[in-house]
């Protein structure tokens, strides 16, 4: 059995719930936030057995898709503004961060 761990973009959090919903996985949602754009993102914890991995990891890449998008950047306070720039800067986000986990013991209570 496998944990997978997939944190991906609030606007990408709909679709691969419905997807998930859809092929019968369950997974349970958490609100995450991002530590680098302070953005919303959601976390979707989902076990599952070993053969079926490949597709479930099909499914979340299937549904979160990377964009480029302009971010206002956050000041510093109080910190070094050295690096600090002032104007809206294009990044990508979107897509998923996934980790797949080994799980020694599964209880259902």
């Amino acid at each position: 059995m496998k944990m997978i761990i997939a944190i991906v973009q609030d606007q990408d959090a709909n679709r691969l719930s419905q997807t998930l919903v859809k092929n019968k996985i369950q997974a349970t949602k958490l609100s995450t936030t991002g530590g680098f754009l302070r953005s919303g993102n959601t976390t979707f914890m989902i076990g599952t057995e070993d053969e079926k991995v490949d597709s479930v990891l099909e499914i979340v890449k299937n549904s979160c898709k990377s964009r480029q998008q302009l971010v206002a950047p956050v000041s510093p306070m109080g910190g070094n503004a050295d690096s600090y720039v002032p104007y809206p800067v294009e990044v990508e986000v979107g897509g998923a961060t996934v980790f797949v986990l080994p799980i020694e013991q599964f209880h259902h209570f």
